[in-house]
Parts: structure tokens; sequence; C-alpha cells
């Protein structure tokens, strides 16, 4: 948070997991249990202390994962809690502020405050609540599931909808923010074998499937340079993963960035150029005060 504040930057977004994850947690490691309001409270104060608008999308460890705390806590509970500290009001987080459009103006999605979008540069930027652990542990709960299939349905209208506002107002780009990996390389993969008519080698039902399906018709239709941002497995990257099922190449326009997770705390700044044909540009920030030294062998 210091290094950003000294940074000259437009917004900055956190894409998820606000707090170590409950799998696996000692008390030693942050002297604050993951999953509980005290949290909460914490971070929304953190983020308050950013200088600039600060905008979050929920992670796999602010809420679907808790069932695996100590205590159990119940995911759907804690989702309830989570749209009630972080989501309110209409404006960002931060010492100076943005106005934020919520999907939560539509009265069918009025729960789903937690997706938003605005515009900067004459890019259209949109999170989507998509979390790691297959999208809330798809197959884990009837409850789980049910949770999971209201908000996969919303999240694929607040999508349509980005792209529909950005192809009428002849934005330059897209930005998608969220908090999931997933997994382009099993879906592309998933679908060849479909198209050979191979069962997949894994029955397992995934929570990324209709996103990458969609995404790709979006992205395609657009037709214009597109960026998705993630987190979730907590390494910087920046590649070109996502594939057109019908002419077996790379959209290559579409470029994802994966942000750094613990224990690498860094940050990525996004460079919107509208002038650049590509018009997005990715460059690590690398914190000195959280490098690691690394002996010779």
């Amino acid at each position: 948070m210091q290094a950003m504040n000294e940074a000259d930057l437009a917004f900055v977004v956190h894409v998820g997991d606000i707090e170590w994850s409950p799998r696996g947690y000692k008390a030693n490691q942050t002297g604050m249990m993951p999953c509980t309001d005290e949290a909460f409270t914490q971070r929304k104060s953190l983020f308050h202390t950013s200088k600039h608008p600060f905008i979050l999308t929920p992670g796999d460890n602010d809420w679907t994962d808790c069932h695996e705390a100590e205590p159990p806590l119940d995911p759907i509970e804690r989702l309830a809690k989570l749209r009630e500290v972080f989501f309110q009001g209409d404006q960002s987080f931060g010492q100076r502020t943005f106005p934020l459009t919520r999907q939560s103006t539509d009265p069918p999605y009025a729960k789903f405050r937690e997706n938003v979008r605005w515009t900067y540069g004459e890019v259209l930027f949109v999170t989507l609540h998509i979390v790691g652990s297959n999208n809330n542990n798809l197959g884990r709960t009837p409850e789980g599931d049910v949770e999971y299939a209201e908000r996969n349905a919303a999240n694929l209208v607040w999508l349509k909808q980005a792209f529909e506002l950005a192809k009428r107002n002849a934005h330059k780009g897209v930005m998608v923010l969220m908090q999931a990996n997933p997994h382009f390389e099993d879906h592309w993969q998933r679908r060849r074998q479909q198209s050979l008519h191979i069962a997949p080698p894994d029955p397992k039902p995934t929570g990324y499937g209709d996103f990458l399906s969609a995404l790709e018709a979006e992205v395609l239709a657009f037709d214009k340079p597109v960026a998705l941002v993630q987190g979730d497995t907590h390494y910087f990257r920046l590649d070109k993963p996502l594939f057109s099922t019908t002419k077996r190449r790379l959209i290559e326009h579409f470029t994802r960035a994966e942000v750094f997770g613990t224990p690498n705390v860094h940050w990525v700044q996004g460079i919107i150029d509208a002038n650049d044909p590509q018009v997005f540009t990715f460059k690590p920030e690398i914190v000195q005060k959280n490098l690691v030294k690394h002996s010779p062998q």
C-alpha cells in the first residue's frame, strides 16, 4: 500500500484474497483469523488509507473456503457479511474516490453489489465475482451449487452488458478483473476433446466453462484489445491463453495478466494508451521492502 501510495496512479484494484487462506492457517502467521468480522474490518480500514480510488473484487479466501477455517464457518453467511462490509454505497474506497456503476441497480441482480464497472482513458473496466476453488467449490454442497448457479448467471449478464456498452460507446478496449484463474488450458483441451468425440478425462464439473465460452464469444465480437486481470494462483505472468474454438488459434487481441500473490507481495501497473493499437501495457512493480535475499548456490 505504501509503494502504491507513492506512485502516480489513476486508481487501484485488488483482485481478491484480502487475507490468509483458511486452509492450513496458523495463528502466528498474522495474529488475525481469516474469515472473521475482525479481519474484514481491519482490511476495510486499510483500503481507505489508499491515496487513490481503491476497488475490490472478492476472492475465495474471503468467503468460499471459510468452511475450512477452525472452527468451520458457513461460506454463504460469510458472503453476505462480505457484501455488507465492503460493497455499500456507490463510491470506491480510498482518500480520493470516484463513482462506480453496480450491477445491483438492476433489480433482478440486487444482491450482486460487488460487480461494478467504470470508464477511464476510453477503456471500460468491469469486475466479475468469479473466485478460485472451482468458483465456490462447485459440487461440494447443494447450497453452494445453488449460490454458484445464481452468481454465474449474474456474471454472464454483467459481462455481456459490459461489452454491449463498450461497443455502443466505441471504447478502445475492455479490461475484465476477477480473482479466479479460470484455467484456460483445461477449457481448451476439453473443447478439443469434445470436437473429437473423446470423453474428457475429468468428469468433475467446472465452475469456469460457462464464463470462458461467453468470454470467447464477446472478445471475438468486440474485435478490439481485451485484458483480463486475475489473481488466485500466486505468480506473475502475462500471456495470451484464450483460443478460438473454431479457428484453433489464439486470439491475439486478448491478454491475461496474473498479479503477484503471497509470499511475493508486489503489484502490477497497468498502462492505458488509447493511441497504442494494443491499448494495454503491464509493468511488474517490485516492492523493495518485500524483496527476499537469495543466497548463491
